[in-house]
C-alpha cells in the first residue's frame, strides 16, 4: 500500500508520468510508473490513474494513430495528455468543480506540461536516456521527484496549488518577451556579443543578454532561446534573486515565498523509498547525486558580478560552486552555462563542454577576461538601455489589453499585468473560451495540413458587453478586450485595425 494521505479526498490535480515500455507483466504494474502527484496517494489509486490513462490513449490510437492524445472531458474530470517521449507519457487529471477561478485552458495546461519536459530535458538530458542507464527506475524517478517538486513549488499558494487559469488569457508560455531598442542600442548589443565570443575565445560560443526580464539578444536556436530565457526569468534575473519568486500570474506575481517548497516536500526520502525502498538500489540504499535547479534560493550574484549556484554540487561530486551544464535541444550538445549580472543587464554565455579541456582553469580564465576586457562595454550598454526603457508600463497601449504572438519566432508581448488586473472576471472568462476555440481550429488545421495558411477571425461580445477578439494569419495571432460598453462591432473591428496598423506594421488588417 501506499501511504495514507489526509488530503487524498480533496486533492483536485493529479500529475503523473509513466512508460508505456515497462511493467506490462502481472505484479510488475508499478514498474511503469515514474512520477505521481500526489506522491502519497495509495498505489491502487495511482495505478487507477494511470491504467485510465493508458486504456485511452490506447483507444483514440484505434481512430487516430498518426495524432496523439491532448484531451478528453469526462464529466467530472479533464485528462490533459502529452507524449514527452516515445511511450513516456505526462498526464494531468484536473477535478472539474465550482471553485470561481477553476477554469482553465487545456492548451495552457498542455504548455505547462511541455515547459516542465523542455526544463528536464535542459538540464538532466532525456527520460529515456537515464531509465537504459539504470533500467530499475530509482535513478529516474528521484530526479523526475525533486524536479518536478522544486517546478511546482512556483505554483503553491499557502498550502494549495494554483494553475494558470482564465486570468492568464493574456499570456502565452513558450514564448519570449523582446525589448524593443533603438539603432544606436542595437549596435552597441551587437558589439557587446562580438566581444563576448572573443573573450571566451570560441566560435561555438552562444549568448542570451536580457534587460530585467525582457529578451535584449540571443544566438541561440528559438526552442534554446525560450528554455534558458524562462529559466533566467524564474532564476537568475535581478527580480527573482531579490524575491526569490516567479512571475507566472497576474494574481500572484511576486507573492511567492522562497521556502515555498517546504511543504510540497513533506518527507522527500519517505516518499522515494515507497516506490523501491526494498531494491538494490533504494534510497537507504543507495545514494542519487539529485540537480535541483529549479530550488529556490540557490543562486546569487557574486562580489565579481557573476551569478554562482550550489545546485551543481551533487553533479560534480564537489564541495565547491562548480559551473552549471546545461543541455541544447537544436544541437543535442552540452554546454557550461556562465552569467553575469550588472544591475538590470544579465548575460548568459554558454561554452561547449567538448571545448574545454580542465573546467576548473579555464572556466575562471574566461570569466577574468570578461571582466577585465568587458566590464566597461557592459556598464556602458546597461546605461543605454536603462535610458531608453519606459519601464513596466513601456508597451501599455490605452485602452487596449492585448496579446501579440509570433509563433514562427516563440516571441510575445503583451499587456503589462497591472493593466491586465483592470479586467473585469467577464472579460478575461470570455477571452479563455475564445482561446479554446481558436486551439481547437488551429489544431484541425495543423492535422488537415493547412499550417499558417489559414486566416480566422473571432469576435464575441462578452456579458458585460466588452468585446473579445482574436486574429490570425501567416503565424502571428492577436488577442484583444477591448471594454467599452454598448459599442458596435464595427467600432471594435476599426479599434483592430488602428492597433494594427501602428503596432503590427499592419499584419492584422484583413483589408
Amino acid at each position: 500500500m501506499g501511504m495514507p494521505s489526509a488530503n487524498a479526498t480533496s486533492e483536485t490535480l493529479k500529475l503523473c508520468i509513466f512508460d508505456l515500455r515497462r511493467g506490462q507483466n502481472e505484479g510488475q504494474e508499478l514498474d511503469k510508473i515514474l512520477f505521481f502527484y500526489p506522491a502519497d496517494l495509495p498505489f491502487s489509486t495511482q495505478l487507477s490513474v494511470i491504467g485510465l490513462s493508458e486504456g485511452l490513449i490506447t483507444f483514440t490510437r484505434i481512430f487516430s494513430p498518426e495524432a496523439a492524445c491532448e484531451v478528453i472531458e469526462a464529466e467530472g474530470h479533464s485528462h490533459v495528455f502529452y507524449e514527452a517521449e516515445p511511450d513516456i507519457w505526462m498526464v494531468m487529471v484536473v477535478e472539474k468543480n465550482k471553485d470561481s477561478e477553476a477554469i482553465w485552458r487545456i492548451d495552457g495546461l498542455r504548455s505547462l506540461l511541455k515547459e516542465l519536459h523542455s526544463f528536464f530535458l535542459m538540464f538532466t538530458g532525456s527520460i529515456r536516456a537515464l531509465l537504459d542507464k539504470e533500467p530499475s527506475g530509482g535513478l529516474i524517478r528521484t530526479h523526475l521527484y525533486y524536479f518536478i517538486m522544486d517546478y511546482l513549488s512556483d505554483f503553491l499558494s499557502g498550502k494549495k496549488l494554483q494553475l494558470p487559469n482564465f486570468r492568464d488569457s493574456l499570456k502565452e508560455r513558450g514564448t519570449v518577451h523582446m525589448l524593443t531598442i533603438g539603432r544606436e542600442a542595437a549596435l552597441e548589443v551587437q558589439s557587446l556579443v562580438k566581444v563576448l565570443e572573443l573573450c571566451v575565445g570560441s566560435s561555438q560560443c552562444s549568448s542570451l543578454i536580457m534587460y530585467q526580464d525582457l529578451l535584449v539578444s540571443s544566438t541561440l536556436s528559438p526552442e534554446d532561446t525560450v528554455n534558458i530565457f524562462n529559466y533566467a526569468v524564474l532564476r537568475l534575473s535581478p527580480r527573482a534573486l531579490s524575491s526569490g519568486a516567479s512571475s507566472w500570474s497576474y494574481l500572484r506575481k511576486g507573492n511567492t515565498a522562497p521556502g515555498a517548497s517546504g511543504p510540497m516536500l513533506p518527507n522527500s526520502s519517505s516518499v522515494l523509498e515507497v516506490y523501491y525502498g526494498s531494491q538494490e538500489n533504494s534510497v537507504g540504499g543507495h545514494s542519487y547525486n539529485v540537480l535541483r535547479p529549479l530550488k529556490h534560493g540557490h543562486w546569487s550574484r557574486g562580489n565579481d558580478g557573476f551569478l554562482v549556484t550550489d545546485s551543481w554540487e551533487a553533479e560534480a561530486g564537489s564541495l565547491v560552486h562548480t559551473c552549471p551544464t546545461i543541455w541544447l535541444h537544436k544541437t543535442d550538445e552540452r554546454m557550461y552555462l556562465c552569467a553575469y549580472q550588472h544591475r538590470s543587464l544579465t548575460i548568459i554565455f554558454l561554452i561547449p563542454v567538448a571545448s574545454v579541456l580542465n573546467a576548473d582553469q579555464e572556466i575562471p580564465f574566461v570569466k577574468q577576461q570578461i571582466i577585465e576586457n568587458v566590464a566597461l562595454k557592459i556598464i556602458k550598454v546597461e546605461e543605454k538601455l536603462s535610458r531608453g526603457w519606459g519601464g513596466e508600463n513601456a508597451y501599455h497601449v490605452s485602452g487596449y489589453r492585448y496579446l501579440l504572438v509570433d509563433d514562427d519566432r516563440c516571441i510575445s508581448r503583451a499587456s503589462p499585468p497591472g493593466k491586465v488586473t483592470t479586467l473585469t472576471k467577464e472579460s478575461l472568462v470570455a477571452l479563455s473560451r475564445l482561446r479554446e476555440e481558436v486551439d481547437l481550429e488551429k489544431s484541425r488545421a495543423k492535422w488537415d495540413g493547412l499550417g499558417h495558411e489559414k486566416d480566422l477571425e473571432v469576435c464575441i461580445r462578452a456579458k458585460n458587453n466588452a468585446w473579445v477578439i482574436a486574429r490570425l494569419t501567416r503565424g502571428k495571432e492577436l488577442y484583444m478586450v477591448l471594454e467599452k460598453a454598448n459599442e458596435t462591432l464595427l467600432y471594435a473591428s476599426d479599434a483592430v485595425e488602428k492597433f494594427s496598423d501602428r503596432y503590427c506594421n499592419g499584419a492584422f488588417s484583413f483589408d
